[in-house]
């Protein structure tokens, strides 16, 4: 049958087939596409930039050809493709990273406090602080690592002390407890209030040992 507007002579002009050069400049461009999108690109996004009647999936599977066993490869996603680090070198883009938590007011003094008068009870903190210590407050210090139990003392109610670890020492730089900054330090630089004295640090006190199953009780001293 014989188009509108030609005559019975007259054929549709046939456009000839891509050759290797025509095929490498397509895939090409497909390789170009899905690699500067944001998101996985389908057939239909990839065929508005391409002439019309070329085999897509054939390009699409050239690229695919191409990056097989390499660092990154061209992979389907819900119809769409794009490009993902291969399966065998993902350990690489893993990172593990520190969470950082800022102290609170409240457990940087706390922590002043069991540094500078250890072995030190949760009564004492509370009255050096001259408020009631918070069971947060304290957790966050037990889970730094930088204040442990440090046994229980022999006085009516066997309170429970606390002092600081080597975590906490290695964590500020310091080789002992005796290396923190003395108490006219603190006081000049605002972390104390002027008024504030300190005990001797690291004090020497005949302690109860913790039992393998002793419990951080409230009513009993501890800072749990």
């Amino acid at each position: 049958m014989t188009e509108p507007g030609m005559t019975d002579t007259e054929a549709p002009e046939e456009r000839p087939a891509p050759d290797e050069a025509d095929l490498l400049h397509f895939s090409r461009m497909v390789e170009a596409l899905i690699f500067a999108a944001a998101e996985p690109l389908g057939e239909a996004d990839l065929g508005r930039h391409l002439p019309p009647g070329i085999e897509l999936r054939a390009l699409i599977a050239r690229v695919a050809e191409a990056y097989r066993g390499r660092g990154v490869n061209l992979v389907e996603v819900g119809g769409r493709w794009t490009f993902r680090t291969a399966p065998d070198l993902a350990f690489l883009l893993r990172r593990d990273t520190e969470e950082t938590r800022r102290l609170s007011r409240a457990a940087i003094e706390t922590l002043a406090i069991v540094a500078y008068h250890q072995p030190v009870t949760r009564a004492e903190i509370e009255a050096i602080r001259g408020v009631a210590v918070s069971r947060g407050t304290v957790d966050v210090l037990l889970e730094t690592g930088w204040v442990k139990p440090a046994g229980r003392r022999k006085t009516p109610g066997k309170p429970l002390t606390f002092k600081t670890t080597d975590v906490f020492l290695e964590h500020f730089g310091l080789a002992q407890i005796g290396d923190l900054p003395g108490i006219e330090d603190l006081k000049a630089a605002g972390l104390v209030d002027p008024r504030q004295s300190m005990p001797v640090i690291g004090r020497d006190e005949d302690l109860e040992p913790l039992e393998p199953d002793d419990g951080l009780e409230p009513d009993d001293g501890s800072m749990a």
